[in-house]
């Protein structure tokens, strides 16, 4: 591990150079990925100087125990030397962590779909609050958010919403909500007071450039038509709504809240070309791992991942066991408790993966 450390290092002092050469210094696309590459190489190796000072630190006190000293400098020296031990040992569990191979996905932007499931109108009111809960917890970060389609019921809530968050590691964070998510409270329609059970599905994919992923434009069929509001309200008098239909798929996806026709195609093409690479990630998962299909990031669409519990206060993740009685506060978008445990618990399994392997 060391000296692959010693040679990321090594790389990284090149990088320094090549960023102040000139010759480099007048092509902006060089430039971008030196930089890019040296951002993402530089918090592990100050963790490996921090490392390589700690031993050396370690070196230079075990050395004092040849000198002479009374009993009292001797107990004193001897706790620096089990302190820098375990800040040896913790740095090195640190470093591995940083050398486990990274999601090349996690700093992009993600497009979140949201789709009510079993329980009727409520499960389109829950599908909503989940809605403005990843909104909210994407405006804490200070990443932004644009609906991309929508399809509203008369009472507030969305048989189906999808959105785009713009932020860096984006993805990285909210690849842990795919899933289907369960809600148990008493529906305002509720004149017995009987607690009901609904659910909602969310899809997280990242966002997908064109070069990423190839589509054939003779294997669309695109379709437009005048977009509606609410109980068939016309939005405008322009044909305006646009409905893409991938024929190999036969997936199909459509956007009517943009004003023109070119701005609905383009964010049709966005949330298509998602799809079509998360479809595509599937496959090979499946290739690879010979298991269950299991969608981008954590987690099958048939399982429960987390369930909002309104009598009791209570939010519990069941991927890890984990209970939150602050169901109010996570709803207005405080996630980071349960996202912080996912993110370590994946890393914890992947860290015992490749000791294994």
């Amino acid at each position: 591990m060391l000296e692959k450390l010693a040679g990321i290092e090594a790389r990284y002092e090149e990088l320094n150079r090549l960023l102040a050469d000139p010759e480099v210094a007048t092509d902006p696309d060089r430039v971008r990925a030196y930089a890019q590459e040296q951002a993402e190489l530089d918090e592990l190796v100050q963790k490996y100087r921090e490392y390589r000072a700690a031993e050396q630190a370690l070196l230079e006190t075990r050395a004092m125990l040849n000198e002479d000293m009374d009993e009292e400098m001797k107990d004193m020296v001897a706790d620096e030397i089990a302190s820098l031990r375990r800040r040896l040992d913790a740095l090195q569990e640190e470093l591995k962590a940083l050398l486990l191979p990274r999601d090349p996905n996690d700093e992009k932007n993600v497009i979140v779909e949201i789709r009510a499931g079993t329980g009727g109108d409520e499960a389109a009111l829950f599908a909503a609050d989940l809605a403005r809960m990843y909104m909210k917890y994407a405006e804490n970060r200070g990443w932004k958010t644009s609906i991309i389609s929508q399809n509203e019921i008369g009472i507030g809530g969305y048989k189906e919403i999808i959105f785009e968050v713009k932020g860096r590691g984006a993805y990285s964070r909210l690849k842990y909500e795919s899933g289907v998510h369960r809600v148990q409270r008493v529906p305002a329609t509720e004149a017995g007071g009987r607690i009901h059970t609904s659910t909602a599905t969310v899809a997280v994919l990242p966002e997908v450039d064109e070069i990423e992923i190839d589509i054939d434009p003779n294997d669309l069929r695109i379709d437009v038509y005048r977009s509606t509001g609410h109980g068939g309200q016309s939005v405008n008098t322009t044909d305006s709504a646009v409905r893409i239909t991938h024929l190999p798929t036969g997936l199909v996806v459509s956007c009517q809240d943009e004003r023109s026709q070119l701005q609905n195609r383009l964010r049709a093409m966005s949330v298509l070309r998602a799809r079509l690479y998360a479809m595509e990630q599937e496959r090979l998962q499946n290739e690879i791992t010979q298991t269950r299909r299991a969608q981008v990031g954590t987690g099958e669409r048939s399982e429960k991942v987390r369930t909002y519990n309104f009598p009791q206060n209570r939010v519990t993740d069941h991927r890890i066991g984990m209970t939150s009685y602050r169901l109010e506060a996570i709803l207005e978008g405080e996630l980071d408790e349960f996202i912080d445990e996912l993110a370590t618990t994946e890393q914890a399994e992947r860290l015992k993966a490749a000791e294994v392997a």
